[in-house]
């Protein structure tokens, strides 16, 4: 903020892509309800193609000295355009680009760049296996050069890849205690247990566990390491190794659902082994393969609800399911934005413990 004549000016603006556009102007709303304004925050931009796929940023309002926020959906593929007389449907090498694009359009007017993406782009390609590209180390970089001040993002597939820019501040949330807050208090929940579908997500597990005071397990997955189907080595067999699941309510919990064929494994062996209800947890809900398969699923009660957020795109007829919830995690975002343009702590943010145990405490879980 800045004095002019002993009036306060607030410089924080929104630069919202139009792949999250939905979320946020959610976000825009819950920041002029937390900082009891009428303003809108959020600023014009154009995000055009040519008819050959290449394309450009246009930012129509001023951004000078301005504590920018650029929110952007890499994961959203029902963004559209024409390519030589073909609708095309935008990637998330596409959507990075643009995130480039708009960062190249600000031309270093503004006083600061704070980039949220909720999905990291590239989040899986952490590590290197060989030969392989690291291109999320690789996508960090090129934001700290171009710039970028502070990254946000949500449920990081791992966390430690901010290792490859150790001077920019990357911030990793997990929206964990909102998403517990709307199954406390939308479910009958009895004698809990957490499972992790595999070894890489039970850290996560454990942390609701430990919310819910209850018991965790955890799937072992076997793979064929002679073959790759869609980029991975295909699962053979699933192990589970933890307590007894007969009469538990189950919570599986995991950071994505790409196709969901692992998860709704999981789900129906839960079943066989008498869990009394099994929920699925996902920060993200890809379903890189449509929803058919969790449609038949859940009418061969192999689950009985999947819970995950608005933090990448769902289409509107998935919302609509049976077995679909949807947590809003736009407030999330709204308060990030608004502790960091206030230069307050985030960590009150990242500690929503109390809550969720008075919740619990309520339900008697």
């Amino acid at each position: 903020m800045k004095e002019n004549g002993g009036r306060l000016l607030d410089n924080l603006k929104l630069i919202v892509l139009e792949n999250i556009k939905e979320l946020g102007e959610k976000v825009n709303s819950d920041l002029k309800l937390i900082r009891g304004e009428k303003t809108n925050y959020m600023i014009t931009v154009k995000e055009d193609r040519f008819s050959n796929g290449e394309g450009k940023v246009k930012i129509e309002d001023t951004v000078r000295d301005k504590d920018i926020y650029i929110i952007s959906d890499v994961g959203n593929y029902d963004t559209t355009y024409n390519m030589r007389g073909i609708v095309h449907h935008m990637g998330p090498d596409e959507h990075f680009q643009d995130i480039k694009r708009t960062i190249l359009a600000l031309s270093g007017y503004q006083e600061k760049i704070t980039l949220i993406m909720p999905l990291l782009y590239q989040a899986r390609q952490h590590k290197r296996k060989g030969r392989e590209s690291l291109d999320c180390a690789l996508a960090l970089q090129e934001l700290e050069h171009l710039g970028v001040n502070h990254i946000i993002t949500f449920d990081a597939h791992d966390p430690n890849v901010s290792n490859a820019i150790p001077n920019l501040p990357f911030e990793n949330f997990y929206p964990t205690n909102t998403i517990l807050e709307d199954l406390l208090q939308n479910e009958d929940l009895k004698d809990i247990l957490v499972i992790s579908p595999d070894m890489g997500a039970m850290e996560r597990a454990r942390y609701y566990a430990e919310l819910l005071d209850s018991d965790v397990g955890v799937f072992y997955k076997r793979r064929d390491l002679s073959r790759v189907v869609n980029g991975k080595n295909p699962i053979i067999e699933h192990t589970y190794m933890g307590s007894d699941v007969k009469d538990k309510d189950v919570l599986v919990v995991d950071d994505m659902i790409a196709s969901g064929s692992s998860m709704l494994e999981v789900g129906k062996m839960l079943k066989e082994k008498g869990a009394r209800k099994v929920y699925f947890i996902a920060t993200f809900a890809l379903f890189t393969e449509g929803i058919e398969a969790f449609d038949k699923a859940y009418l061969d009660d192999t689950f009985d609800k999947l819970y995950t957020t608005n933090l990448s795109y769902i289409p509107k007829d998935f919302k609509d399911k049976p077995w679909f919830h949807t947590v809003d995690c736009s407030m999330n975002i709204a308060k990030i934005i608004n502790a960091l343009h206030n230069k307050e702590s985030l960590t009150p943010l990242l500690n929503g413990k109390e809550k969720i145990l008075k919740l619990r405490g309520e339900k008697t879980l």
